[in-house]
């Protein structure tokens, strides 16, 4: 499942960073690296951007950055 279609409040794990040169460097920076929990706490009114908890701070991403992260829904 990509980070994109993740509902809110849903945990999940980061299992792959997509992207390309520096996107996905930028992503990396930001601590969007594998094996990290990442949970959406909200989305925009228009649906762009997304609200993330991860690593203990909120982090807003665009859905089309947030489309090239790979994660597992943790039960």
């Amino acid at each position: 499942m990509r980070l994109d279609s993740l509902p809110i409040g849903q945990d999940a794990v980061i299992t792959a960073v997509g992207g390309q040169g520096a996107l996905r460097c930028r992503l990396l920076d930001m601590g969007l690296i594998p094996k990290t929990t990442v949970r959406i706490d909200k989305i925009a009114p228009l649906g762009d951007p997304l609200e993330l908890q991860v690593r203990g701070y909120a982090l807003s991403l665009r859905k089309e950055d947030a489309r090239n992260i790979e994660v597992e829904v943790r039960l």
